[in-house]
């Protein structure tokens, strides 16, 4: 997964596939979520005024049969470098 925070705009997106492209987008918050979609596949996800508002990130991951922690790697990954592309890679706990 991608993420990237746009200062200027306020607004973060994560990417959740380089490979698809969105044919229509859902809004899960009118304001500040919308979830891009190809097919029934979420594919990205724009949030605006990411720092107020990361508690959408979960209702996301219910909606879309996402991991919640998940999304907000990605989310606070880019929050903290604020204007430059972050990739997180998640995989299995090694002390499993």
């Amino acid at each position: 997964m991608r993420g990237d925070f746009d200062t200027e705009a306020d607004a973060l997106a994560i990417d959740l596939s380089r490979t698809k492209y969105a044919d229509h987008a859902d809004i899960v918050d009118d304001t500040y979520c919308h979830v891009a979609m190809a097919g029934e596949e979420a594919v990205s996800i724009s949030l605006l005024a990411p720092a107020d508002h990361l508690d959408l990130l979960p209702i996301v991951a219910e909606r879309y049969g996402l991991e919640g922690e998940e999304l907000l790697a990605p989310a606070r990954a880019a929050l903290a470098a604020p204007d430059h592309l972050v990739e997180v890679s998640i995989g299995k706990s090694l002390a499993a």
